[in-house]
C-alpha cells in the first residue's frame, strides 16, 4: 500500500452562499477522494455549484458556531488525514503538488501561508497568518476564539512551502454585514479573557484606540498595500473599518456601563 497521504485525506470545507467562491475552490480539489461540505442553509447557488463535482458530499446543519460546525464534520469523516479549507480558498497548483508528494512520517499537522487577493489581484502583503490545515484527524479538534476558530492539534504544525489563495468575491455589503456581528463577538471575547492570556494584538485592541490607526499605517505601509494600487486601498481600508467596529464596540460598552 503506498504511504502517499493524499489518497487518505478527506476535505472539510464550510459554506453558507458561497457561489461567489466555491467553484474556484472546489476544482482545486479533484486530487481528493472525498470533500465534506458542511452547509448552514445556503439560498444561493452554493448547493448547485456542489453537486456539479462527483467527489462532494453535501451535509447540513444550522449555524451555532465555526468550532461546532467543523468539529461536527470532523466525525463525519473517517480518514487519518483531514484537510480543512474555507470556501474563498483556492489551493496553489505548487501547493496541490506538494500535498500529493507528501508521505506518511511522524508529522502530525502542516500549515500553509496565504496570499490575500482581491477580485483575483493578488497583494504584496497580508494580515492573515498561517494556519493549520492539514492534519491527522484523531489528534486534532476545534475550539471558538473570538469571532473565529482554531484547530488544536497535538504537537507543532510543519510549514508547507507552497501557498492558498484567499480571494472572497461575495458583495462588499454582506462583508460589512458580517463585521458588525464579528465585532460583537470579538468584543465579548476580549473583555471575557483574562488579560495576560491575550495575544500583544488583541492587548492593542482591548485599548481601543490604538488598533485602527496601527492597522492602517501597518497594511497601507510596512506590509505594502500602497503599492497594490486600488486593491491595496481596498484591502487598508477593510481591515481599518473592521478594527474601528471592535473599537467603537468596546467604547460605547465601556460608556453604557
Amino acid at each position: 500500500m503506498s504511504d502517499l497521504i493524499a489518497p487518505r485525506t478527506s476535505v472539510l470545507v464550510l459554506s453558507y452562499n458561497e457561489a461567489p467562491n466555491l467553484a474556484r475552490c472546489l476544482r482545486q480539489l479533484n486530487w481528493a477522494p472525498r470533500v465534506i461540505l458542511v452547509d448552514s442553509g445556503s439560498t444561493d447557488e452554493t448547493l448547485e455549484i456542489a453537486a456539479g463535482f462527483s467527489n462532494v458530499t453535501v451535509v447540513h446543519r444550522s449555524f451555532d458556531s465555526f468550532a461546532r460546525q467543523c468539529n461536527f464534520g470532523l466525525d463525519l469523516i473517517d480518514t487519518d488525514w483531514v484537510l480543512s479549507l474555507d470556501a474563498d480558498y483556492e489551493l496553489s497548483e505548487a501547493l496541490v503538488g506538494e500535498i500529493k508528494s507528501l508521505r506518511e512520517s511522524t508529522i502530525k499537522a502542516y500549515s500553509a501561508a496565504f496570499i490575500y487577493r482581491v477580485h483575483g489581484k493578488p497583494l504584496r502583503g497580508t494580515l492573515y497568518p498561517p494556519r493549520t490545515v492539514l492534519y491527522r484527524r484523531q489528534a486534532a479538534r476545534y475550539r471558538d476564539e473570538g469571532h473565529g476558530h482554531r484547530v488544536t492539534v497535538t504537537g507543532k504544525a510543519t510549514p508547507l512551502s507552497a501557498p492558498i489563495y484567499h480571494d472572497d468575491r461575495k458583495p462588499l455589503l454582506r462583508w460589512i454585514d458580517s463585521q458588525r456581528r464579528y465585532a460583537h463577538i470579538e468584543a465579548d471575547h476580549l473583555l471575557a479573557s483574562p488579560k495576560d492570556g491575550l495575544s500583544r494584538v488583541d492587548r492593542l485592541r482591548l485599548k481601543a484606540w490604538p488598533a485602527p490607526v496601527l492597522v492602517f499605517f501597518y497594511t497601507l505601509l510596512w506590509k505594502g498595500a500602497v503599492l497594490d494600487g486600488w486593491a491595496g486601498w481596498y484591502y487598508t481600508l477593510q481591515r481599518t473599518i473592521a478594527e474601528c467596529l471592535i473599537a467603537l464596540t468596546l467604547i460605547d460598552r465601556r460608556l453604557a456601563k
